[in-house]
């Protein structure tokens, strides 16, 4: 049964997030990543072979048109139906982060920014435990709205090609689809092999393993984000339905043994009907182990005395899925200051945004929403400052230059200033 805690008296079960500490999946991602920066298409085939028991070759690796269209055929018309819709929802709500360029001129000083897109994306889309064709769409399409001209990506076949993984990839323009997973799919793009080309950023959820992979190769690639195992925090009133909240908690608690789900309350009469409606929804769930065990390792129910404390937890927290199951939960958007997305009411569960409202479901995990963000646009963008100022622009401020950088011991710096001043008056 998941406990009942008072208030913030141990939220050990909640602040014991990180799973990326094991040295021994550390050391194993480092010697994947070197095997592949050194070994190329040979060393990913075979530990491809090894982790995946798939054999590839520089021929196979890639996924061709033929099993492209084969995958159309095994998807039904509702399903393609479902995903266009899903997809015209999360285009349209990145086309609102799209940036214009941003130059200013006043007294002779030009300032500004502008933006370009990367110029190549790489997607990890799992296929594991589970295939996620959501993710694929969630990675792909802001790189779509911010122009990126080659998008690749990379999937575990081990357990075949997932259908819906494959067409969600087509409808995007992704023609470039790996068959690879794993570490040695991120040191692939990182590092780029015969057969899998190099990309600028490598976006996408994974295991431990792909996540440490990430850790390592940035600063060769950018990544969007070092992500552990979902979590779910509700915050409820007695508004709250217990069926619709245990329901929600279980959402989570299914993806992984290490999945977070916890409930925040200022009822305890709430507290105890979810307790119990989770012990009798959990039984009837397909993936009722992983889920118990979930909820036996995090599962979590903490009593407040009213809802100030309960947002000043959820910060302490920051959530990767908050969901609030108030009253007028508008009112108290004000408050919270750290997770990676909001719910509000009690008809916007965490899946919507899995699946269909437009919003990313790529989103900071075990904390880091403090200073992290969702997947967006601009992981895709980079920002350049252009600078242009007039002659008598720069020799207004160009005593200011020189005495930062003479404060500074660097001569030279004040030096590229003091030559063209010092020209100008001969």
């Amino acid at each position: 049964m998941i406990p009942i805690l008072k208030g913030s008296e141990d939220l050990s079960r909640v602040f014991c997030r990180s799973q990326l500490d094991t040295e021994k999946a550390r050391e194993t991602v480092k010697g994947i990543i070197e095997g592949v920066r050194k070994g190329g298409d040979k060393a990913l085939f075979e530990y491809t072979e090894r982790f995946d028991n798939v054999k590839l070759n520089g021929g196979s690796v890639r996924v061709t048109q033929e099993e492209i269209d084969a995958a159309y055929k095994a998807v039904s018309a509702e399903q393609l139906a479902a995903l266009r819709r899903a997809k015209e929802n999360i285009e349209e709500f990145h086309k609102r982060q799209k940036r214009n360029d941003d130059i200013v001129t006043i007294n002779g000083k030009t300032t500004g920014i502008i933006y370009r897109p990367i110029e190549r994306a790489g997607l990890y889309v799992p296929g594991g435990k589970a295939s996620y064709p959501s993710s694929v769409l969630m990675c792909a399409l802001p790189a779509v709205v911010a122009g990126v001209p080659e998008i690749i990506m990379t999937t575990p076949a081990a357990n075949g090609l997932n259908p819906l993984t494959v067409v969600a990839a087509s409808e995007c323009g992704i023609s470039k689809i790996f068959k690879i997973g794993g570490a040695q799919a991120i040191a692939a793009m990182a590092y780029g092999t015969e057969s899998v080309p190099k990309a600028n950023v490598i976006s996408g959820p994974g295991n431990i393993y792909v996540a440490l992979a990430k850790r390592e190769v940035y600063g060769v690639a950018g990544v969007d984000m070092i992500a552990g195992p979902s979590e779910i925090v509700i915050v409820a009133d007695e508004s709250a339905d217990a069926e619709f909240v245990a329901a929600d908690m279980l959402s989570q608690a299914e993806h992984d043994e290490l999945a977070m789900s916890v409930l925040i309350t200022s009822s305890k009469q709430l507290a105890e009907a979810v307790q119990k409606e989770v012990e009798l929804q959990v039984k009837k769930l397909p993936k009722s182990l992983i889920a118990t065990k979930s909820l036996e390792n995090c599962g979590t129910v903490i009593l407040v005395n009213n809802l100030n404390e309960a947002f000043d937890t959820v910060n302490k927290i920051a959530p990767e899925h908050l969901e609030l199951c108030i009253e007028n939960p508008q009112k108290w958007l004000s408050k919270i200051i750290n997770a990676g997305a909001v719910f509000m009411g009690h008809y916007s569960p965490e899946p919507l945004g899995d699946y269909y409202a437009g919003t990313n479901h790529v989103l900071p995990t075990s904390g880091t929403a403090k200073f992290c963000s969702a997947l967006s646009v601009d992981n895709y963008i980079k920002k350049i400052s252009v600078i242009e100022y007039e002659k008598s622009a720069l020799f207004a401020c160009s005593s200011d230059i020189e005495l930062l950088a003479e404060c500074e011991g660097l001569r030279a710096h004040a030096n590229s200033i003091k030559v063209r001043r010092e020209k100008e008056i001969k």
